[in-house]
């Protein structure tokens, strides 16, 4: 079976006057952190390790800052696309780890909850998610948070799927989904998924 792996990193400035959210988590803070989106560092830089475990680009491919779509947008969203393409890919998480770098708020007394959140959020269970923090002592980072993430994909058997839909659908269910897989149109374009434009040159 294939294991794959991905590296994700990002980092905001705490700004006054938003919320601040983090791995989906609303926390009560006087600053939130500044992005184009709702600045969610963690969901940002789990994005972008699944992104990268399947060679699928990275968060500003998929929803670059200058798209007034997105902004204030949900950071769920990115990570809805990013699972899709993971998906898509064939594959499934087996786990993600965390490291949260920040001087405040601190992390530790909520990080049972926001392990619980991102679990959700992944569709895995709480214990297959790790969220450490840690304080940027010497780094002169006070006014930022920074978000690390790894994730372990492995690959899914189409064969081991049809068995498990076999076991609790009918027939019809089966075909439905069948058809959907092989034959039908999916509208993407709501999730900032691109596609390849045509170029002449390829003409030959």
């Amino acid at each position: 079976m294939g294991m794959r792996i991905g590296y994700g990193f990002d980092s905001h400035a705490f700004k006054a006057g938003v919320p601040l959210v983090i791995g989906g988590l609303p926390i009560e803070h006087p600053e939130g952190l500044a992005g184009h989106s709702d600045g969610d560092v963690l969901l940002h830089a789990i994005t972008d390790a699944l992104l990268g475990a399947v060679s699928a680009g990275d968060i500003g491919t998929f929803f670059p800052p200058s798209d007034p779509r997105w902004k204030g947008a949900d950071s769920r969203v990115f990570l809805k696309t990013a699972l899709e393409e993971v998906a898509v890919a064939g594959y499934k998480i087996v786990n993600v780890d965390t490291v949260l770098v920040m001087s405040k708020p601190k992390i530790v007394p909520i990080a049972g909850d926001m392990r619980e959140r991102v679990a959700e959020l992944l569709g895995v269970k709480p214990g297959d998610v790790g969220i450490k923090a840690k304080t940027p002592e010497g780094l002169n980072q006070d006014g930022v948070a920074v978000a690390h993430a790894t994730v372990l994909l492995e690959s899914v058997k189409l064969a081991d799927q049809t068995g498990r839909m076999a076991a609790v659908a009918d027939v019809d269910e089966i075909d439905q989904v069948v058809k959907g897989l092989v034959g039908g149109a999916h509208d993407v374009s709501a999730l900032g998924r691109k596609r390849p434009t045509f170029n002449p040159d390829d003409l030959t």
